[in-house]
């Protein structure tokens, strides 16, 4: 039933690809119920604001925060709800916080319709009782909802929730709860919707893709089901963690041309001293052999990852070894944090932190390391065949997106379709990518 009180939403989604996943699955219980979705910057009238917040650092929760204040300021008739990570691990901050209206829990996202009705009815209560992530059952869920993307060129696919890994500085474990899968035929059905919808390009996304698992069907399994449809199309995996289960990854990857070559592996470290001390669950050794065998198994892969500099222990000796490993590693693009203590979490309390000002100095050389190694990723796809997908066209009309590898391209053929695969050659570089010629 449609609401009498909907109008014009908006979705301000921070923070990762999960994220906008799941600000996807909002968008389209919001339409459902009879909303109007519009871009946040449209210059529309709002009724409704949607805040998909992030605290996975200090920075993100304060991002979240002056969020929330500036749309009171500029929307103050409108109904103000913030969900997501923040709403979790900030919560007593958010109940006490008159620029909001309604908070909820990560879980709560599927009632939020229900939420929002009740507010327009004149109960106006805050969130009533939050129901957390971390007493979510452990098993495969559904959503209810299909992905929606209005103004998006490429559409995100939620299939896997939480995490176990419980990495001493690290609060996803306590804002989305235990690892747990979406239900099989419930994935491949928004997938179905997606093609339907004209996306190009399906980004899977999770806190940890490689640990899909229904019934024992897993990613590798999900992967081989979905570029099984017809069609021109290509799978981008989100962000990965090391997973036993990531060799045979590389194998369905190697032979299949619908899936991007493109892994974000986190590393976190460069030693097993820190990585020990995160409670990371590989060594560096295990780590350098799988990117040499994804290098050899899948010619052109981009392989980036995280580093944290600062970490609680980190020596100057450690730091030393650590840029070793990075410039040894190559990565073609790598975030870079300065450790950011996360009340709550092992690391916040450690022994031996590092000072603000030698952690600046670290993440100063880290960035020059690793932005030779991004240099020299983009060198070596030169003259090389690059699948892009462009999303947009400059003043100057050069057309710009993205290829399978993550890498930034332009070209100025006026014949290119915006949205669509198109297979160009890799003709020169510039600056932070590639420009390149489409082929005849």
């Amino acid at each position: 039933m449609t609401t009498k009180f909907a109008g014009n939403a908006a979705i301000y989604t921070i923070g990762c690809r999960l994220n906008q996943a799941d600000s996807a699955l909002v968008c389209d219980r919001l339409t459902r119920d009879g909303w109007n979705i519009v871009e946040m910057d449209s210059g529309s009238d709002l009724g409704l604001i949607i805040i998909n917040s992030c605290s996975v650092t200090g920075t993100a929760s304060q991002k979240s925060r002056q969020a929330a204040r500036k749309f009171r300021r500029l929307y103050p008739a409108a109904c103000i709800v913030i969900t997501g990570c923040s709403a979790e691990v900030e919560n007593e901050f958010w109940s006490a916080e008159d620029s909001v209206d309604i908070v909820l829990a990560n879980p709560q996202k599927k009632e939020l319709v229900e939420h929002v009705r009740t507010f327009f009815e004149g109960q106006r209560q805050m969130s009533g009782m939050l129901k957390f992530s971390s007493s979510e059952p452990p098993e495969v869920f559904m959503e209810n909802a299909e992905s929606s993307f209005p103004f998006k060129s490429r559409a995100f696919l939620k299939i896997q929730e939480g995490c176990n890994n419980f990495c001493s500085y690290c609060i996803v474990p306590y804002t989305r709860g235990r690892e747990r899968s979406r239900d099989w035929d419930e994935i491949i059905a928004d997938f179905k919707h997606q093609l339907d919808s004209g996306f190009q390009e399906i980004v899977l996304a999770g806190v940890n893709v490689c640990a899909y698992n229904d019934q024992g069907r897993r990613l590798p399994d999900l992967l081989n089901k979905l570029t099984g449809f017809e069609g021109k199309f290509r799978i981008r995996l989100s962000s990965t963690e090391p997973h036993p289960d990531n060799m045979e990854l590389l194998a369905v990857m190697a032979g299949n041309p619908k899936i991007c070559r493109f892994l974000h592996l986190s590393l976190q470290h460069g030693t097993d001293e820190i990585l020990s001390a995160m409670n990371r669950k590989y060594t560096t050794a295990e780590y350098a052999d799988f990117v040499r065998a994804a290098r050899a198994m899948i010619p052109g892969i981009h392989l980036g990852t995280d580093i944290i500099v600062g970490f609680p222990g980190e020596t100057d000796e450690l730091f030393r070894q650590e840029c070793g490993f990075v410039r040894q590693m190559a990565f073609a693009n790598v975030h870079i944090f300065t450790f950011s203590p996360r009340q709550g979490t092992p690391a916040a309390t450690l022994p031996d932190q590092v000072k603000s000002d030698i952690a600046k100095q670290r993440y100063k050389q880290l960035m020059e390391i690793t932005g030779a190694a991004s240099a020299e990723f983009i060198e070596s796809q030169l003259h090389q065949k690059l699948n892009v997908i462009f999303e947009s066209r400059d003043k100057q009309g050069y057309f710009t997106g993205w290829s399978d590898n993550y890498i930034s391209v332009r070209c100025g053929d006026s014949g290119i379709k915006l949205h669509e695969l198109t297979e160009v050659i890799a003709a020169r570089t510039v600056a932070g990518g590639i420009e390149a010629e489409t082929v005849l």
